[in-house]
């Protein structure tokens, strides 16, 4: 596999291998109109409380009061569901099962590397499902390397549950992804950036999807039999 490369813009890098480029966004006028239009959408739909849109994975001890937090008010701000535990769960509910479920209804999942994201049985366990369950995956490095985030075998887990765990890191590994330094990078420009690339997702899914309802609508072709 190859290494990921980085390019910095600003304090913010951008961690590229395959698939998707993450940020690759039209700041034109007509492309902020469209967004415009798709957010306005949006907020018609919040009021009859669909799944959620974005999954936010991360490690409680090292993001939730700093990047995983402002990144789910910044989506919530744009009236686009994101899923962030502690800020997404009600009293009394059961929290495999209501994580479980917003995994499998969600459209993208942004994934949150930090120092003690391989340390947690939890985090890895909602990357595997992400993963299994196919979504969109945003991965941001979050003052951590992509080369550092190892599984380590110390006995924790069975070997099984070890070698999911480690295809499931490795794919999301191979994603484009955003590195940021939380002394050094810019706040604005990775929150504004990561808003803009899920917007940009669920924009070019939502026409995918018009497309295939269209392809489903027109008749099948007559077979003439001699």
């Amino acid at each position: 596999m190859r290494k990921a490369k980085k390019v910095r813009k600003e304090e913010m890098g951008f961690c590229k291998e395959s698939l998707f480029p993450v940020l690759n966004v039209d700041f034109s006028l007509g492309s902020r109109r469209r967004q415009s239009m798709f957010l306005s959408s949006r907020i018609i739909a919040c009021r009859s409380h669909p799944p959620y849109k974005v999954f936010i994975n991360h490690r409680g001890s090292d993001t939730k009061r700093n990047i995983a937090a402002l990144i789910h008010d910044r989506l919530d701000n744009l009236k686009l569901q994101s899923f962030l535990d502690y800020k997404s769960m009600k009293l009394g509910e059961e929290l495999e099962e209501s994580i479980d479920t917003a995994i499998r209804e969600c459209t993208i999942g942004v994934t949150i590397f930090s120092p003690n994201y391989c340390t947690s049985d939890s985090c890895l366990r909602e990357l595997v499902l992400m993963m299994e369950c196919e979504k969109v995956i945003i991965p941001i490095f979050f003052d951590v390397e992509a080369s550092d985030l190892v599984i380590v075998d110390d006995g924790r887990f069975p070997e099984e549950k070890l070698q999911r765990f480690r295809w499931a890191l490795k794919l999301a590994k191979n994603r484009v992804g955003i590195s940021f330094d939380s002394c050094k990078g810019d706040w604005s420009i990775l929150l504004k950036g990561v808003a803009e690339r899920v917007i940009e997702i669920l924009m070019e899914l939502e026409v995918k999807e018009k497309i295939r309802s269209v392809d489903g609508d027109k008749p099948l072709p007559q077979v003439v039999v001699d």
